[in-house]
């Protein structure tokens, strides 16, 4: 592992304050908006390590061709999903309290990776029946995985923008308060998914139209229900964390193989950096994998696909499936070349106040692409900044 990689602490869900502490608030005068108080001490909880990948809803909102041939498809898979409350009532957001929504046709979705899994925890409840429960339990479930996908008006084309999971950021709860400063992996795992939401939002300055988790087994299934993904390894090196040896070339990966793909850091030079460019790597091959025409042309496996993902996928309750299945018709000339991957500009590294490694995120350049993505156009942030875009599929680490 190198300097630059963060260490394993990073897993657990990090110093924030518990859900209910006590915080002092204030607002800002000019916005009315609740700014940052200090961090409330927490009991720091130790985790087993552990990766999720999210975002393949960008696979059933990019792929209008299944809505059109095969929309009753489509429609039966629909019951599967879980919705979940962000706004409203007495542990929702308050909607005064949140950005403006972008002006225009322009959608902003926030999604995350959902692993229910730790040293001391095994949790087999859905994040569903856990919001459903008086009192979000704490650390149950936690997302490594956090983007931000920005679809254009003209639904031509979509940007994936990765938040890496130690930024060190204001973290906020469900009812949109601060609760000190912390990754922003201990958003969801304290406050659930109102405050992950709330806490992009705040980094961001963008409303979240919507909100999709994926649970970490939606990556097995997927990748299983497709055939496989493709995918090139530019290097041969050795994963100790995993005991892998990735061999260079080709290799078809599924199931277990694909999960452990998007888990390695270990032997990578840059560490949880190259591993989100692997993230990203994956979800375009698995578009490029779905939109084939062995996928698209067979209903057994095309249904199958749908399946694996609709029953591990959580979304916000106010997302319906009109509105879902409108999405998908009107993007369905896409392809997942109008789809490109960037990541939240950092400032290098650093450490918090128990010593966790963290990641600094670049206030002015990432308030450029936020900006940019405001305006919905994030096109010209990437003509600006061409290297921040991911590599071609055979450079990927």
């Amino acid at each position: 592992m190198t300097d630059q990689d963060t260490d394993d602490t990073s897993d657990n869900a990090s110093d924030g304050a518990a859900p209910g502490a006590d915080v002092a608030t204030s607002r800002d005068a000019e916005t009315g908006k609740r700014k940052a108080a200090e961090p409330a001490p927490a009991k720091r909880g130790w985790v087993r390590r552990h990766w999720v990948i999210s975002a393949f809803l960008a696979l059933a909102i990019v792929i209008g061709t299944a809505a059109g041939a095969y929309a009753y498809m489509l429609n039966r898979n629909f019951a599967n999903i879980d919705r979940v409350m962000i706004s409203g009532g007495k542990d929702g957001l308050i909607e005064e309290e949140r950005p403006d929504p972008v002006e225009g046709e322009a959608l902003n979705i926030l999604l995350l990776g959902a692993d229910a899994e730790s040293e001391n925890n095994n949790n087999s409840s859905s994040i569903a029946e856990d919001m459903a429960q008086p009192q979000w339990p704490v650390g149950s479930h936690r997302s490594d995985t956090v983007i931000v996908m920005h679809i254009s008006a003209d639904r031509q084309n979509v940007y994936l923008a990765s938040i890496p999971r130690d930024s060190y950021v204001p973290i906020y709860d469900q009812r949109g308060d601060p609760r000190g400063t912390d990754k922003i992996n201990s958003a969801f795992s304290y406050y659930g998914p109102a405050g992950a939401v709330s806490t992009v939002e705040h980094l961001t300055n963008l409303r979240m139209d919507h909100l999709a988790i994926m649970d970490w087994n939606g990556l097995k299934d997927l990748s299983t229900a497709v055939g496989g993904v493709r995918l090139y390894i530019p290097e041969t090196f050795y994963d100790e964390s995993q005991m892998i040896t990735w061999e260079k070339g080709w290799q078809d990966l599924e199931g277990e193989e694909a999960l452990a793909y998007v888990r390695t850091r270990y032997g990578l030079e840059n560490g949880d950096f190259d591993r989100i460019k692997r993230q990203q790597n994956f979800i375009r091959a698995l578009m490029k994998q779905f939109l084939s025409n062995g996928t698209m042309n067979n209903p057994l496996k095309l249904n199958s696909s749908l399946g694996a993902l609709t029953k591990n996928l959580t979304i916000d309750d106010d997302w319906t499936d009109g509105d879902i299945r409108g999405l998908a018709l009107a993007m369905r000339g896409i392809s997942a070349d109008d789809v490109q991957f960037l990541t939240v500009p950092t400032a290098g590294y650093g450490y918090d106040d128990n010593g966790q490694s963290i990641v600094k995120i670049d206030n002015l350049k990432s308030k450029q692409l936020f900006n940019l993505m405001k305006k919905d156009n994030v096109q010209k942030y990437i003509e600006q900044n061409p290297k921040e875009t991911l590599d071609g599929d055979k450079t990927v680490s």
